[in-house]
C-alpha cells in the first residue's frame, strides 16, 4: 500500500499541529489567573465525543475491511478485535507504568502553579520526570493522529483538532511541576512545548518502522489499535478530567457534541 507525498505530509501536518497543542497549554498556565471550568468541561467532553465516535464508527470499521481482504470475514474480524484491544492494553499499560505524581492525565488547572518557588533536586527531579510522561504519552498518540491523516483525510482533522484540545491541559499538568521545580517560566514553556513534539517524532518513527511492510494487514492492525488507544483515552482522561473540572452534565453535553458534529462531517465530507 503506497501513500503520495502530499498524503504523508498532511498526515505530518495534523500531528504537528496536535502535538505542539501543548505549548498553548503552557501559555494559558501562565498568562490566566484562572482556569473557565465549565468552558474546559464542554471541550474535553467534545474531544472524547469526536475521538469515541470517528473510532468506533469509522476507524475500526477501516481496519476490518482491510483486515478482510487478506483473511476472509471471520478472521479478519478476529483480527481486529484483537488488535483494538490490543491498542488498549498498550496505552493501559503505559499509563500504569508512570506514578500519579508525574504523570501528565492527572490534569491540573492554572490555579495548581504555585506562588512560592522552592528549587530543589527533588522537585527538578519530578520536573523532568512529568516532562518524561508526557513524551511517553504523545508517542503512541502522534501514531494515531498520522495514522487517522492516512486512512481519510476527511475524518483526519477534527481527530487532529481533538487531540489537540485534549493536550492544551496536558501542556498546563506538564509545566506546573516544571515551573514549580524551577521557578523557571521559560523553561517550563519550552520543556512542556518540546515534549508535544513526541507526537510527531512517534507519527515519523512508526512510519519508517512500518513502511517498507505497508499492506492491508499492517494498515487494518494499526487503524484498529489506533481505535483502541483513542478510546482509553478518551474514557480514561478526556472525560473524568471534564467531569472534574465541570458539572457532569457539561462533560455530556460536550460529548454529545463532539458525536453530533463528527457524525454530520462523515455525513457531509465522506
Amino acid at each position: 500500500m503506497q501513500f503520495s507525498t502530499q498524503e504523508i505530509l498532511f498526515a505530518f501536518g495534523l500531528t504537528l499541529f496536535a502535538g505542539l497543542a501543548t505549548g498553548i497549554g503552557s501559555i494559558l498556565a501562565f498568562f490566566t489567573k484562572s482556569t473557565n471550568k465549565k468552558f474546559l468541561a464542554v471541550s474535553l467532553g467534545f474531544s472524547a465525543g469526536v475521538m469515541i465516535y470517528v473510532s468506533m464508527v469509522e476507524i475500526f470499521f477501516k481496519a476490518k475491511n482491510a483486515l478482510i481482504l487478506d483473511h476472509g470475514e471471520k478472521i479478519g474480524y478476529w483480527i481486529t478485535i484483537a488488535a483494538f484491544f490490543g491498542g488498549i492494553l498498550i496505552i493501559a499499560i503505559i499509563d500504569k507504568l508512570i506514578p500519579e505524581a508525574e504523570n501528565p492525565h492527572e490534569m491540573k488547572g492554572v490555579e495548581a502553579i504555585p506562588k512560592d518557588n522552592d528549587p530543589n533536586k527533588k522537585l527538578i527531579r519530578m520536573g523532568l520526570f512529568t516532562a518524561l510522561a508526557i513524551a511517553i504519552h504523545n508517542f503512541p498518540e502522534g501514531m494515531a493522529t498520522f495514522a487517522a491523516g492516512l486512512a481519510d483525510p476527511s475524518i483526519a482533522l477534527p481527530i487532529a483538532v481533538a487531540i489537540a484540545i485534549h493536550n492544551i491541559p496536558e501542556g498546563i499538568a506538564v509545566s506546573v511541576p516544571i515551573y514549580f521545580a524551577t521557578g523557571n517560566k521559560k523553561k517550563a514553556f519550552w520543556l512542556s512545548f518540546l515534549s508535544g513534539l513526541a507526537e510527531p517524532a512517534g507519527a515519523i518513527i512508526g512510519f519508517l518502522i512500518l513502511a517498507p511492510f505497508m499492506n492491508n494487514t499492517v494498515m487494518g492492525i494499526l487503524f484498529a489499535s489506533v481505535a483502541g488507544i483513542m478510546v482509553f483515552i478518551s474514557l480514561d482522561e478526556l472525560l473524568p478530567s471534564a467531569r472534574e473540572h465541570g458539572e457532569h452534565h457539561l462533560s455530556i453535553y460536550g460529548l454529545i457534541a463532539g458525536m453530533i458534529i463528527m457524525a454530520v462531517s462523515l455525513v457531509l465530507f465522506v
